[in-house]
């Protein structure tokens, strides 16, 4: 999967917002502002997503692409390449499961505003 393809895939989801908060090649998305994604559109062309902290270990253990993810909490969060090595449908699998992970740690307030958005 190219980045584009990722980017455009994390945006479609409800809610969705993209920022470069921390550097030019940082990518982070974010749903009500709680991010479940950061792409690295540097050279590495890597993307970091949420992940339950069990499934994390599972994945990691399954595939050597996925590692624990550079600067994050590394009991939740995973990172591999998206250009090669791990098949589209898992990266989108992979996505889905971050953006619930973050849905699910929403506070009623917080679920009752999303559940608003068109």
């Amino acid at each position: 999967m190219d980045i584009e393809t990722a980017r455009e895939y994390c945006l479609a989801k409800k809610g969705s917002t993209e920022s470069l908060p921390f550097d030019e090649y940082s990518l982070v998305i974010k749903v009500m502002d709680k991010m479940f994604a950061l792409i690295d559109l540097e050279g590495s062309n890597r993307i970091c997503l949420k992940c339950n902290p069990d499934y994390a270990i599972e994945l990691r253990e399954e595939h050597t692409e996925i590692i624990p993810a550079r600067y994050f909490n590394k009991k939740y969060w995973n990172q591999f390449p998206l250009d090669h090595g791990i098949d589209d449908i898992l990266i989108k699998k992979l996505i889905d499961h971050s953006y619930e992970e973050v849905l699910n740690k929403f506070t009623k307030k917080m679920r009752a505003e999303y559940d608003a958005l068109p």
